[in-house]
């Protein structure tokens, strides 16, 4: 036996030897440039289009099955740029060969592929160069189908068990892209593409480098990446773990020329599960540092992303000259130098909702939620506590004027703050929320307990607020801005219970002239862009109390008896109390007709008069035409001087008003007959002492 075994074993080592022989043997024997034809002939039959084979063909057998080529390009589509639709300087590939033969596992060695250059269009009617390509591959015959070409037969466990690829590598490749429909071009170069072994469930590294160019932007991306990929033979699970992304972005429209940023995270997807997880994600450009954990879920057909997001503490106003934003002109120049924002993402394909939101923005510190719905027309929902904001920090400085700042509530500060937005954001705007406030100031004004309520839809923005704590009383109001139209149009309705005006007046004009509590209504309608535009419209009613109240620079007391003493003959008095009117009630209406306030019933009561008066104030203009008539309750001296009418007449401007006394219209009859009759007591004497006539020429001269 031991003699036919070894006959056995010499014939198979025989045959072994010449099938080696024979593979070496065979590139000397095949020359596969001569085949050149038959394999663009193929190309041309299965896809339509030319093949040119520029450079040599080479073979390599054993151990390694492969081919290295030269200078290679395939023709573009028809109708589309005379140029090739992608083109390589040189590749090579190969497989190896006792593994496929006898275990049928496909062993690659590195794919090389040199100097590839791609140009991808899309013409004005939005067809791709590479459709034909794609049709082509779908109308070819599958496999899988079974002997009825109706049935697909059971698939293979998995068409790529057993594959390995020794790694990839894509030197200097340079891709276009022209989309002709939408007038974008972007190119990309200077491509190169490293990997390690391709293997199942084995982690891959990877790098890749990159130049984009965006002509129309003008703007240069150097773009770097590098990731560990693990995925499995069915390609539904891939992980990418230690993800760096580094982008250089060069351009004139950037300041400093260049703007750097880099990402790094881990990323699970699971598409069997529907499932992906973005972990530890971390984003710094610039100032800008972002941490995030998100999770995803329903990816196909309802994704659903979830998770904290955090914005570290930046400083706005430096990122903004950063991005070349124009930064608004506010009042205070410290303002927008610190911001920060943490919330839980909750993110549809068409919606985004910030819960737990936490954000900082300098001193002021807001939580709560901040809704988009629907991102083809954004619906904006929040509902936010804000502890304390200074508005007019971030207002633009008030112009230098020579008139008087007229006095704003809450309701017209708050439509004034939203005036600012332009009519045509105003006009999309679908936003519902509420906000409130421990602390506010707005328009010099300060309040405490601020609850506003925002609804905006079709053009009309509809503001509630109400103060539990506004100068010592409390306030409500809302206001209508009406956008639909060319002019915008606002209502304000309002109430004011209890206020004190003095320190009002102080905080919103720097001084005050009156003090006392205030209850007061007010429905006023208005249209226009600007401030003047607003006031000359402006129309409506007003009605107030005032309580207790003084009113400064005006001593309605000062002037009654400065009357009292010319009515008299008396010498004028001259002691220079404090100039102030002091009044226990005082009350009235006014209606306002194209910014001119017109008043016909204030009543004033103090302990020694009572006062009526009526008059206009013209808002527009700032001048005043306005007449107070007073009667005197009580006279210490016991004269009959009680009851007489005291008439003062006020002129002049809001900001510098003129009293002047009435005296025609003190005068009674009686009154007169006396100052007659001193008249001419006083003419006898005249007579008298200088001789009859005296009083003849007295008159003549004056």
């Amino acid at each position: 036996m031991g003699k036919p075994f070894k006959i056995l074993l010499a014939i198979i080592t025989g045959l072994i030897l010449l099938i080696v022989v024979a593979f070496f043997a065979l590139p000397f024997v095949i020359n596969p440039n001569d085949f050149k034809p038959q394999i663009a002939a193929a190309v041309k039959d299965r896809i339509g289009r030319e093949l040119t084979l520029e450079g040599e063909l080479t073979l390599s057998v054993f151990p390694w099955l492969g081919v290295s080529t030269g200078k290679m390009a395939l023709s573009n589509a028809p109708g589309f740029q005379n140029r090739p639709f992608a083109e390589i300087e040189s590749g090579d590939v190969k497989v190896k060969l006792l593994p496929l033969l006898f275990a049928k596992n496909i062993e690659v060695s590195r794919i090389v592929l040199k100097g590839l250059s791609l140009n991808l269009e899309k013409n004005p009617e939005g067809v791709s160069n590479w459709a034909d390509l794609i049709k082509s591959n779908e109308s070819q015959p599958t496999a899988a189908a079974g002997p009825d070409k109706s049935i697909p037969a059971q698939a293979p466990e998995s068409a790529l068990t057993g594959l390995a690829i020794g790694g990839i590598t894509l030197e200097n490749a340079h891709i276009n892209w022209d989309d002709q429909a939408r007038g974008k071009r972007i190119e990309i170069k200077d491509l190169n593409l490293n990997t390690d072994k391709l293997a199942f469930n084995e982690p891959v590294a990877i790098d890749l480098a990159l130049v984009l160019l965006n002509p129309e932007a003008k703007l240069t991306e150097t773009i770097q990446f590098s990731s560990e990929l693990t995925f499995n033979e069915q390609l539904d699970h891939l992980l990418a773990s230690k993800i760096i992304l580094q982008t250089i972005t060069t351009g004139d429209s950037i300041p400093g020329k260049s703007l750097s940023s880099t990402l790094t995270t881990d990323v699970a997807l699971d598409l069997a599960k529907e499932t992906i997880k973005i972990s530890d994600l971390r984003l710094n450009s610039g100032d800008i540092n972002i941490v995030a954990d998100i999770t995803g879920t329903s990816l196909k057909d309802k994704p659903v992303f979830q998770g904290p997001v955090s914005l570290a503490a930046f400083n706005p106003a430096k990122v903004m000259k950063q991005m070349a934003i124009a930064l608004p002109v506010i009042q205070d120049g410290a303002a927008l130098n610190t911001l920060a924002i943490n919330f839980n993402l909750l993110a549809t394909n068409n919606s985004a909702d910030l819960q737990d939101l936490v954000l900082k923005l300098d001193d002021t510190q807001a939580k709560g939620t901040l809704g988009v719905h629907d991102f083809s027309h954004p619906a904006i929902t929040f509902n936010l506590v804000i502890d304390a904001l200074d508005v007019d920090r971030y207002l633009p400085p008030a112009k230098a004027e020579k008139k008087s700042k007229p006095l704003a509530s809450p309701a017209i500060a708050a439509a004034a703050v939203t005036s600012l937005i332009p009519v045509e954001t105003l006009r999309k705007l679908n936003a519902n929320g509420q906000l409130t406030i421990d602390s506010v100031k707005v328009s010099g004004l300060s309040m405490r307990g601020l609850q506003l309520k925002l609804d905006a839809k079709q053009g009309v923005v509809t503001l509630q607020q109400s103060v539990s704590q506004f100068y010592q009383g409390s306030y409500s109001g809302n206001a209508v801005l009406d956008v639909r139209h060319q002019q915008p149009k606002i209502a304000v309705n309002e109430k004011l219970s209890q206020v004190q005006i003095e320190p009002l007046l102080k905080d919103y004009k720097g001084e005050a002239r009156m003090s006392g509590a205030v209850n007061a209504t007010a429905q006023l309608q208005s249209q226009g862009r600007q401030a003047d535009e607003l006031r000359s419209a402006l129309n409506g009613q007003i009605s107030f109390l005032f309580k207790d109240g003084v009113i400064k620079g005006f001593n309605l007391q000062k002037i009654i008896d400065q009357g009292k003493s010319l009515i008299k003959g008396t010498p004028v008095p001259t002691d220079s109390k404090t100039d102030q009117t002091v009044f226990s009630e005082m009350s009235g209406t006014a209606t306002i007709n194209n910014g001119v306030l017109k008043n016909e019933d204030l009543k004033a009561k103090a302990s020694k008069m009572r006062a009526e008066g009526k008059g206009t104030a013209n808002l527009n203009s700032e001048v005043l035409d306005y007449q107070i008539n007073a009667r005197i309750l009580k006279d210490k001296t016991g004269e009959e001087i009680e009851g007489i009418p005291v008439a003062v007449n006020i002129g002049g401007t809001f900001s510098k008003p003129t009293y002047t006394l009435d005296i025609k219209s003190m005068l009674t009859d009686e009154n007169k007959a006396k100052i007659e009759a001193k008249k001419q007591k006083l003419l006898k004497k005249l007579d008298k002492k200088l001789g009859p006539g005296a009083s003849d020429l007295l008159k003549r001269l004056f």
